[in-house]
C-alpha cells in the first residue's frame, strides 16, 4: 500500500470513527404501572372470592429488566457484527432477558454437570441445539431477523430465557432503578421504543440533537 493510499484508509477511519463517536445522548427511565381498578371496588373484592383467592397477582413495581431502543437509524455507520453469550447454569439461563442486534451471534454455554437442551420456535429464529453438558463444546446461533425470541430446555420446563434481537446497536437494558442511557446517537427525529416481556410497548418520538441531551421517561402497563 502506498503513502496515498495510507492516507485516504487513516481518514476514511477518522470519519467512521468520528460518526461513531459524535451525538446525543437519549436516557430516562421505564417503570410498571397496574391497570387501575374499576372505582366501585368490585375487582378488589373479586380476589377474594373462593374462585380467585389463590391467584396471585402481579406486582408491577417489581418489574424490570426493560429494553429501550430506536427503532430506526437510516444514516447508521456500520458495525462490526456483535457477539453475546448465554450460559446455562444452576439450572437456569443466565442472563434472563438479552437485547441482541441483528447479526449477532450468541454462544449457549452449558456449564452445568447435567445435560441441558437449548430451542426455540420463535419466527425470528428457530433452532435447536440438541443435549450437551459441561465440557462438550460451544453451540451458536446467528440472530438475522428482528423480533422476539423465546427459548427454552426441553429437559427442564422451568428454563426459559428471552432474546429480543434489534435493528441497530442504538439499545439499552435498564439497570435495577429502571434507568437507561443510549450514547452517539446522531441528530434526527426518531421513534424510541421501551419494551418489556409481559407488557404492551410503548412508542415516543423524540428528537436528538448533536451533543445534547434527550430525556424520554416511559409507563408500562395494561390500558396505559
Amino acid at each position: 500500500m502506498n503513502r496515498t493510499s495510507r492516507i485516504a484508509l487513516l481518514f476514511a477511519f477518522a470519519n467512521w470513527l468520528g460518526a461513531m463517536l459524535i451525538g446525543g445522548t437519549v436516557q430516562g427511565r421505564v417503570e410498571a404501572k397496574a391497570p387501575e381498578e374499576a372505582s366501585d371496588g368490585s375487582a378488589a373484592g373479586a380476589y377474594g372470592s373462593r374462585r380467585f383467592k389463590f391467584l396471585e397477582k402481579t406486582d408491577y413495581a417489581a418489574i424490570r429488566e426493560f429494553v429501550v431502543f430506536i427503532e430506526h437509524i437510516p444514516t447508521a455507520p456500520d458495525r462490526p457484527k456483535a457477539k453475546a453469550s448465554i450460559a446455562q447454569k444452576d439450572g437456569a439461563f443466565v442472563p434472563r432477558m438479552l437485547p441482541v442486534v441483528m447479526g449477532t451471534e450468541v454462544e449457549f454455554t452449558n456449564m452445568d454437570d447435567i445435560f441441558h437442551n437449548v430451542f426455540s420456535m420463535s419466527d425470528a429464529c428457530n433452532f435447536d441445539l440438541g443435549l450437551y453438558k459441561r465440557g462438550d463444546g460451544k453451540r451458536v446461533v446467528r440472530f438475522d431477523l428482528p423480533g422476539r425470541v423465546d427459548v427454552f430446555c426441553s429437559i427442564h420446563a422451568q428454563m426459559a430465557c428471552v432474546i429480543l434481537v434489534v435493528p441497530n446497536h442504538w439499545v439499552a437494558k435498564t439497570d435495577s432503578g429502571g434507568r437507561y442511557t443510549i450514547p452517539d446517537v446522531p441528530a434526527g427525529r426518531y421513534r424510541l421504543k421501551a419494551w418489556h416481556e409481559r407488557l404492551p410497548s410503548k412508542v415516543q418520538e423524540i428528537e436528538v440533537t448533536e451533543s445534547g441531551l434527550t430525556v424520554s421517561n416511559f409507563v408500562l402497563g395494561p390500558g396505559r
